[in-house]
């Protein structure tokens, strides 16, 4: 059976390094914004560079389609993906979405990656791509802890990636953890 991971984790975490690992090495990655994107773009919606109108249509299509949304809209992705090989879910947020995405995919095995605050919103505020100040990041995260329940899968994750060291270290630790999820491989 094909492998499926999520990765998860706060803003700045590191989270698109390890699912860019992963595509690298032969994983399919679907990324649960892509659909906001995709959706915003059929609807004539121009995305803006502070974000707002993204934020606006993801609260939008949750309100009609419910919180666990953009996990039904991926499946169909995910189904087709795992025929052909291993997948990583980049962007999986809610307890709602993990709830959903479980009962259909029961190998799902979630990765969450963890950094101390002050190093993670140091990494957002100096990113090049949709950087935060503080102040930004902070009210992010409070609001995708209250709003999203994003902490569910955080909390509940199978496996933990620190990332308070090297590139290198990190890499080394998401190795480990790719090893020991296919030595158990059909235990879940």
């Amino acid at each position: 059976m094909n492998q499926l991971i999520a990765i998860v984790g706060m803003s700045g975490s590191g989270k698109s390094v390890a699912t860019d690992y992963l595509e690298k090495e032969g994983w399919t990655k679907l990324y649960f914004g892509g659909i906001t994107y995709r959706l915003m773009k059929e609807a004539g919606i121009v995305r803006t560079p502070d974000g707002k109108n993204e934020k606006e249509f993801r609260e939008k299509l949750r309100k009609e389609h419910g919180p666990e949304c953009y996990a039904k809209f991926l499946e169909p992705d995910i189904r087709e993906a795992l025929k052909h090989g291993n997948v990583v879910l980049d962007g999986l947020y809610s307890w709602y979405e993990y709830k959903y995405l479980i009962e259909r995919f029961p190998n799902l095995i979630l990765v969450c990656i963890v950094v101390d605050k002050a190093l993670r919103y140091e990494r957002v505020g100096s990113r090049a791509d949709r950087p935060f100040t503080k102040d930004d990041i902070f009210y992010r995260d409070i609001t995708e802890i209250e709003n999203l329940a994003k902490g569910g899968p955080i909390a509940f994750a199978d496996y933990f990636l620190f990332n308070n060291g090297s590139l290198e270290d990190y890499k080394k630790r998401l190795v480990e953890i790719l090893e020991d999820i296919k030595r158990h491989e059909g235990e879940k």
